[in-house]
């Protein structure tokens, strides 16, 4: 059995690399794949290079492509006219096929060559891998079975009985000088109303690229937008949820393989 972890470069996927490596968590994995959006904010891949240092297994880097690029031209990793974010528009967000194309697909690939697959080659009837994923106790209910069925997903925080906040304490006890930053792509639409305002705060050079992937977003058959509120991202004002004490609706959207 390959013991493989999915490596989203976030919180709770580098907590758990960080425990195996130290013995925490068992058996040592052999390899752990990052699927690179390549629209990450510049602290993930300063991270993941620093947490390729600190792991005694390699990390694979993998792609299906430039999430940003295929977002602007309308198209999806087949080439097909579709963007595969959910962007919003006046009826409602758009479809999400983006973690299926550019995250779990490309480490599905990598997988079977991993396996020494040729394509189209029949896989395995039983599991043959176990794919760690990093879901903590407190995310519980985004934990899914593998597609398929070669693979047998696993939730090593989760049988640790480990919550994101635990797992924060946990780097930060034996990193103090180190950031944990939160894996996502720089304009995601799942992004909540504080996390933009950090953004903007902090990183402007990124809110400013965001600003204009969302512009880019409308054109003359189109009209999609990054925010919720159908507003372009240069005006919205982030107070009108976390100021007023209100959650966000869209704060626990994700399926568990970006931002972890």
């Amino acid at each position: 059995m390959h013991e493989v972890i999915s490596l989203g470069a976030g919180v709770q996927s580098s907590v758990m690399a960080l425990m195996a490596a130290r013995g925490e968590l068992a058996p040592m994995p052999e390899l752990a794949i990052f699927a690179d959006t390549q629209y990450e904010p510049p602290a993930v891949y300063e991270h993941l290079a620093w947490l390729k240092t600190q792991l005694p297994f390699p990390v694979q880097r993998v792609t299906a492509g430039d999430i940003r690029a295929d977002q602007v031209a309308g198209r999806n990793t087949r080439g097909q006219q579709f963007r595969t974010m959910p962007l919003f528009t006046e009826t409602g967000p758009g479809r999400r096929q983006c973690t299926n194309n550019y995250k779990i697909e490309p480490i599905r690939l990598a997988l079977r060559t991993l396996l020494g697959l040729r394509p189209r080659q029949r896989t395995p009837k039983v599991p043959v891998i176990r794919q760690w994923i990093g879901i903590s106790r407190d995310e519980a209910t985004r934990m899914k079975p593998a597609r398929d069925h070669w693979i047998e997903n696993i939730w090593p925080l989760v049988e640790a009985g480990l919550s994101r906040r635990e797992c924060q304490a946990w780097f930060a006890d034996r990193y103090p000088k180190r950031h944990l930053p939160r894996s996502a792509c720089i304009a995601c639409p799942y992004h909540t109303d504080r996390e933009w305002r950090t953004m903007q705060r902090d990183d402007p050079a990124a809110f400013a690229d965001a600003v204009a992937f969302d512009a880019a977003m409308r054109t003359e058959g189109q009209q999609e937008y990054v925010h919720r509120t159908c507003l372009p991202l240069a005006s919205v004002d982030f107070r009108n949820l976390e100021d007023l004490g209100q959650q966000n609706f869209f704060e626990n959207e994700c399926e568990g393989m970006c931002g972890v």
